[in-house]
């Protein structure tokens, strides 16, 4: 009953404001505030914006690029979506801002989710804003700043576990990329460095400590009870793991505190991680060892000869 009256109120609240919302050729609501320039995107451009999506109506955040690294987008008039914000992203200018509103009812007819997914529920709405930034003259242009965009955010990122360390008393030291790695104990002999196998028990959550673990496999509730066995170097392990454990050897223990942009990114891992989380793992290296060698592959039978075969046994 709750949820049914939630989502009647908001649906009151839309229609209410229905006088300032556009209507798009989908159907989608959407509301453009103007900023100070009148040159309207046009075919070909390549936009720098900010944009972020929530679901109500509990204002959960699907994405968010606002404080974080912005997104990019070329303006090509032949193939704009529809029912999403690129339906009247030529109406918008430079410092241009909108906002959008989604029925998940209408995504699931459209196929554009999963109609079976329990994170989405009828008559939920998705509600989006977009700013628009600044336009480039060409891709170099835009690449240049958007390299420019993920180190400050990695500066960024660095920072607020650097602050966050300092403030709980921790004594860390930086890897190369920025991971902050607490050694408690360094272990002895062999590193797990590149080509090395480490054997690692792990418990990965956050600096908010309100939040529950979402991964681990030495506790007695974990489903994972075995070591992690992963190969130093090799893909398959998030690069702040990957370079965290380098610095300990057999019989390692410490604490990696990882910036979001060596983890999961923008994107997270939904549910447990959300997009822009910097994660903490305490780790103890079990072993470290070269990887046992891969199975040679057994060579096929040859063919036998057609003609040899023909002639009778004696």
């Amino acid at each position: 009953m709750m949820r049914t009256t939630t989502t009647l109120l908001l649906a009151i609240v839309l229609l209410a404001s229905c006088s300032q919302y556009q209507k798009a050729p989908s159907g989608m609501k959407y509301k453009i505030t103007k900023g100070g320039s009148k040159e309207t995107l046009k075919q070909g451009q390549f936009v720098k914006f900010h944009i972020e999506y929530k679901l109500s109506p509990k204002d959960t955040v699907l994405n968010v690029s606002f404080g974080h690294v912005p997104a990019y987008f070329v303006i090509d008039t032949t193939r704009l979506g529809k029912y999403n914000f690129t339906e009247f992203i030529t109406k918008m200018a430079p410092g241009d801002k909108a906002e959008f509103a989604l029925s998940i009812d209408t995504l699931k007819k459209m196929q554009m989710i999963d109609p079976n997914s329990p994170d989405f529920h009828s008559g939920d709405m998705i509600n989006g804003r977009i700013e628009i930034i600044k336009t480039f003259p060409n891709q170099e242009a835009m690449i240049a700043d958007h390299k420019k965009e993920v180190e400050a955010e990695k500066e960024r990122e660095v920072k607020e576990l650097a602050d966050y360390t300092t403030k709980q008393g921790i004594k860390t030291q930086k890897t190369v990329s920025g991971v902050l790695v607490e050694i408690q104990r360094a272990g002895e002999g062999q590193k797990a460095d590149s080509g090395f196998q480490a054997s690692v028990m792990y418990k990965g959550y956050f600096t908010d400590a309100k939040r529950k673990s979402f991964d681990s496999n030495n506790e007695t509730a974990s489903l994972h009870k075995d070591p992690l066995q992963v190969i130093i170097g090799s893909p398959g392990m998030i690069p702040g793991m990957d370079e965290g454990l380098r610095l300990f050897a057999k019989g390692g223990k410490g604490r990696l505190f990882i910036p979001c942009m060596l983890a999961y990114g923008e994107r997270g891992m939904p549910p447990a991680i959300r997009p822009w989380d910097n994660l903490v793992f305490d780790v103890e290296v079990t072993d470290v060892a070269k990887p046992a060698p891969a199975p040679a592959a057994v060579a096929p039978a040859p063919a036998p000869n057609a003609a040899a075969a023909a002639q009778p046994k004696k």
